[in-house]
């Protein structure tokens, strides 16, 4: 009896983690093609790193951009007297629907979300430049001498996402490198590759290609490792 007892446990133990697990991998908070954000790492501790993370770029946005304005979807007098007179079973399909639309409607310009690699976050934003915000934090966090993070190890603000295959980088940065590299434009540069959970990204030959696609825009743009004016960051 005690035998058959442990092994149903264990079984239930099973079908409980691997459950969680495909929960998890399913969430609708991934990270998606097209998308803009800050890339940030930590070191074992990604629960306070998003914490951190939030505080600090709410902070520095407000002052950028000003407070975040939410929309306001409490009803009105009126609407909740019509609501009593209504059907019950009506009244609450109404209020599924409208938890529903605000669901949608209500996108914050902060959101965290699922980077698949372990100490690596990745905050999705919305209606700003990632590239301006952290250039502000970085340089006053330089100037000011504070320091405002425990956890956080680095901030890389990320203009533009697509998928991690050779080809869809080269499309995507044909386009996206131009306003720096495109005639009459040029300039000196280098190209730092780091690959995560991506086994068939070989580096010496993205950087090749990528270095291909910044000759093609103009021949005049120059490698240069040791002091460049511009640097290509793929993650």
């Amino acid at each position: 009896m005690s035998n058959e007892g442990n092994e149903s446990r264990k079984r239930s133990k099973k079908r409980y983690v691997s459950g969680h697990h495909s929960k998890r991998c399913k969430g609708s908070r991934e990270l998606e093609v097209g998308m803009q954000g800050i890339l940030i790492t930590c070191n074992m501790n990604e629960r306070k790193c998003t914490a951190e993370a939030f505080n600090l770029l709410n902070e520095y946005a407000d002052r950028l951009y000003g407070p975040e304005k939410l929309q306001d979807h409490d009803r009105s007098s009126s609407e909740e007297e019509e609501a009593e007179e209504e059907d019950v079973d009506v009244a609450l399909k109404k209020e599924v629907a409208q938890l529903q639309a605000s669901k949608v409607k209500q996108e914050r310009r902060f959101q965290a979300l699922d980077s698949g690699a372990n100490n690596v976050i990745f905050i999705r934003t919305l209606k700003l430049e990632p590239d301006k915000l952290v250039h502000h934090i970085l340089s006053d966090l330089h100037a000011t001498k504070k320091k405002k993070s425990r956890v956080i190890l680095r901030m890389l603000p990320v203009n533009g996402t697509c998928k991690a295959f050779q080809e869809d980088m080269l499309k995507y940065l044909t386009t996206f490198l131009e306003p720096w590299f495109k005639t009459p434009n040029c300039g000196t540069y280098q190209i730092a590759f780091k690959a995560r959970n991506s086994s068939h990204n070989k580096r010496d030959e993205i950087i090749k290609s990528i270095a291909g696609v910044v000759g093609k825009l103009n021949p005049k743009n120059k490698v240069d490792l040791t002091s460049p004016e511009l640097t290509v960051i793929v993650e």
